[in-house]
């Protein structure tokens, strides 16, 4: 029996085509809210970009794991370690490749980049602010985006030892501690609710949800997800702008 559904944003729940939630997908929680399914949202966004939806959830898996929240309680946070917090500051300020800083209670970049603007048009949200490296230096950070190329991760991983990159799209990657992903966020919230794995559901697209669809009982690839990870589904479902979330859940007989 499923009891809790976990949700990405970026492809999954919201189309980067309309940037908005599908009917169906509208319908689909309303069956999943009658059953007393929980729904959680699980994305690499932070908390403050989190677009508005016309579906409700009971907790929060936000950058990639790294911050984790039901209502107002923090059931985790995980900052990057420090001296790799720093190094990367330095580096990127230095060598002027544009980075967001992600904070619980902050967002920043550090430079502006003509090339955030077909970002910003993706995924639809308002560019924050630009700090000084000063004004970032010390400050606890849980995850950048690196707008850098593929060929490029290696050696930043090299360079940064207690970081991860998972990357979902081609122009850029997110940087998160080492050990931390979307399926440390879920045991989390499953903890905290007393739910089992094996009463998962997980829908996601992007090369950051390959380990919560490994770790849901059920993990639901998108059909506009990458091959890599169609691989690690359980099941394939339509694209985003097919009702894939409905289909799905229809198919598998959960609503």
């Amino acid at each position: 029996m499923i009891r809790a559904a976990f949700f990405d944003i970026d492809g999954t729940l919201v189309s980067f085509k309309t940037h908005k939630v599908s009917e169906g997908t509208i319908k689909a929680f309303d069956e999943l809210h009658k059953q007393g399914i929980r729904t959680f949202i699980s994305t690499g966004r932070p908390q403050q970009i989190i677009p508005k939806m016309p579906v409700s959830f009971d907790g929060f898996i936000t950058m990639n794991g790294g911050h984790v929240f039901v209502g107002e309680t923090i059931l985790h946070s995980s900052p990057i370690p420090e001296e790799d917090a720093k190094r990367w500051i330095r580096y990127a300020y230095e060598n002027k490749i544009t980075t967001f800083a992600f904070m619980p209670d902050a967002i920043c970049l550090n430079q502006g980049d003509p090339a955030l603007a077909a970002l910003r048009a993706q995924l639809d949200f308002e560019l924050p602010p630009i700090w000084t490296m000063d004004e970032l230096m010390d400050k606890k950070i849980n995850q950048f985006i690196v707008m850098q190329s593929p060929d490029k991760d290696k050696e930043t991983l090299e360079m940064l030892p207690g970081c991860a990159m998972p990357r979902w799209h081609p122009a850029f990657s997110d940087l998160i501690p080492n050990g931390i992903s979307k399926a440390v966020g879920m045991q989390k919230i499953l903890d905290h609710f007393g739910i089992k794995q094996d009463e998962t559901i997980a829908f996601g697209d992007g090369g950051n949800d390959i380990e919560m669809l490994d770790f849901a009982k059920i993990g639901v690839a998108m059909g506009n997800a990458a091959d890599e990870v169609k691989r690690h589904a359980d099941y394939v479902t339509t694209d985003v702008d097919d009702e894939g979330i409905f289909n799905a859940l229809k198919s598998l007989g959960i609503i």
